[in-house]
């Protein structure tokens, strides 16, 4: 064999250079498998590297306060009286913040709110004038940073029952009180909060809606309900891609079963019952559990345009 051809043979069967950066390990054809190989610590400089990459990063983030500030800031919250929306007003007071608690329970909701500290206003969700002010509201306790959709119905009627089809005018109102309401919220207050001064990690606000698991797994006699929580869920990305621009973000959460008032008005073996088809906890969620994943939303600013379920691992049967 020539000179050329032992060249020409040696750069063939050479192995390429790794190519620096975040991928440089993984993209250098390396197998993990064992074998005659070099060992793994000769591969240490691009493992150096992208420990380095991690370390700053981090660095970064905890330099630049990244996490929302929940003190002092301002928090609307419909739905607020009880239920998911009392338990997230609950948590979001003890890290400080103020809240406005937006619902039709007036009772309720005066009491709730005196014993907070924060604001109620008597507002149904799918009324602009109340929308808009439920935000006025916000706005006179200081910089509204926050708002929290939780106020929604859940009625239960077969597509034909009994007494001939679905009632259109509950149809109607579902998708009313559950979709046009948040989104009547979203809009009212996100144009309040693209007047904001941006915070430390350069946002104005964050949005969090309640979809449900019924978005995806409806049950009999749940279509107007599913209805209204499918359009919630889809309605989630781009809304958040629309208000991108104003720093704000959008989020839902799509619990499972949970105590609510109306659950808590059943039979406790009802309760058991229910409870019993989460496979993991076994029992129903608690308000206080959407509060964490609300506070844990506006305090990573990474999570936008997404819907989380929150349901222990359940997947609802068709009855």
């Amino acid at each position: 064999m020539n000179r050329g051809a032992q060249a020409a043979r040696r750069t063939m069967t050479k192995e390429p250079p790794a190519p620096g950066g975040f991928f440089s390990f993984f993209s250098s054809g390396r197998s993990l498998r064992a074998g005659p190989r070099r060992p793994l610590v000769q591969s240490s400089a691009s493992a150096r590297r992208f420990t380095a990459f991690v370390r700053h990063s981090y660095q970064s983030i905890q330099g630049q306060g990244a996490n929302m500030e929940i003190r002092d800031n301002v928090f609307l919250i419909t739905g607020g009286a009880s239920g998911l929306g009392a338990g997230t007003a609950r948590l979001l007071t003890e890290a400080g913040g103020k809240v406005v608690l937006a619902d039709l329970n007036q009772q309720a909701g005066e009491a709730l709110a005196r014993e907070l500290g924060g604001v109620f206003v008597k507002c149904d969700v799918a009324r602009e004038e109340d929308a808009q002010a439920a935000v006025a509201a916000a706005a006179k306790l200081g910089t509204l940073r926050g708002l929290v959709n939780c106020a929604g119905i859940a009625p239960a009627a077969k597509t034909v029952g009994k007494d001939g089809p679905h009632p259109l005018e509950l149809f109607a109102k579902t998708i009313t009180v559950n979709l046009i309401g948040t989104f009547n919220m979203i809009r009212v207050a996100a144009a309040a909060m693209a007047a904001n001064e941006p915070a430390q990690t350069g946002e104005r606000g964050v949005i969090v809606s309640t979809a449900s698991v019924a978005a995806f797994d409806g049950q009999i006699g749940q279509a107007a309900y599913a209805a209204s929580k499918a359009g919630v869920a889809g309605m989630t990305l781009p809304i958040a891609r629309d208000l991108s621009r104003n720093a704000i973000r959008v989020m839902t959460i799509a619990p499972g079963i949970f105590e609510t008032p109306m659950l808590l008005g059943m039979p406790q073996d009802v309760q058991d019952a229910l409870g019993a088809m989460v496979p993991f906890p076994p029992r129903l969620g608690k308000p206080a559990e959407y509060a964490m994943l609300v506070k844990q939303i506006f305090e990573n600013p990474m999570l936008n345009g997404e819907v989380i379920r929150l349901d222990g691992a359940i997947r609802m049967q068709p009855k």
